[in-house]
């Protein structure tokens, strides 16, 4: 008898565990998605959106960080772009923007918890020696380039190279970043992201097309965007184009039903 007890106990036990987790898994992705939605009379899913976005720009005090408001309204219309094709598991919540069109001495790397509208880290990122010396002038997807590459990226697998501790990127938007596997672009760590580098050279050190940064941050850095978050470079490229800044796609994710005044009548 004690022992069939200890076995139904165990089951209830697991059943329990099973249930929670799918609960935590379940108001995360709702929380994610429509936690923000507010009854505004005869707003658009557009109109929504446009101040969802604003409200994590002001409370994450991105402007004080640098970050422009125009690429991070970029870079967070590619997130729910790629969510919204499940290109990004829907629990994933952070999101790294690089701006190269700001000088290597500058603080350009930019890793944000959008859930809870937080930045957790601002620093140093090195640009390929092919895009020039401290501000970026030219950008390819071809080998050998040694210049970075703009757009969307998918953080991938963790391993150990010439570079230590380091993290694959898959890119995203063809003709622009797709061979970012085949050309070896990844995060690592370098000596010459360092601000003693800025001192000695004017600018930081270069990679061959990889985002590097900071030996001393390199694992923080891995920690906080692994498994599968975006990853967005922007640079001056007028050429730049991506399916993942339809704004109007973005805004229906978030907030799917809404269409002008329907929004009055939206629920959680």
């Amino acid at each position: 008898m004690k022992k069939r007890f200890s076995w139904v106990t165990c089951i209830l036990l697991l059943l329990s565990i099973t249930i929670i987790s799918w609960k935590a898994e379940s108001i995360t992705k709702h929380r994610d998605r429509t936690h923000l939605v507010k009854f505004h009379k005869g707003r658009s899913a557009r109109e929504l959106f446009s101040q969802y976005v604003e409200d994590i720009y002001n409370t994450a005090e991105l402007h004080q960080a640098g970050l422009d408001y125009s690429v991070f309204q970029k870079a967070i219309t590619g997130y729910f772009n790629l969510k919204a094709s499940d290109d990004v598991p829907q629990t994933s919540t952070v999101l790294t923007i690089v701006d190269l069109a700001k000088s290597s001495t500058t603080k350009r790397m930019w890793i944000i918890d959008l859930l809870d509208k937080d930045l957790l880290l601002h620093t140093w990122v090195a640009h390929g020696n092919g895009s020039g010396d401290d501000m970026p002038q030219y950008f390819s997807n071809q080998n050998d380039s040694h210049a970075s590459s703009l757009g969307f990226y998918i953080t991938n697998g963790i391993y150990n190279g010439k570079h230590g501790q380091s993290l694959k990127l898959d890119g995203m938007d063809a003709g622009f970043n797709d061979n970012a596997r085949s050309r070896g672009i990844v995060v690592h760590g370098a000596k010459y992201v360092s601000e003693g580098t800025i001192n000695a050279l004017g600018r930081l050190g270069r990679s061959e097309g990889c985002p590097a940064v900071s030996s001393k941050l390199i694992k923080k850095v891995i920690a906080n965007i692994k498994g599968k978050t975006v990853f967005f470079i922007n640079g001056n490229d007028d050429s730049y184009n991506s399916k993942y800044l339809d704004e109007t796609a973005a805004a229906r994710y978030v907030y799917p039903g809404i269409d002008g005044n329907q929004a009055e009548n939206a629920s959680l």
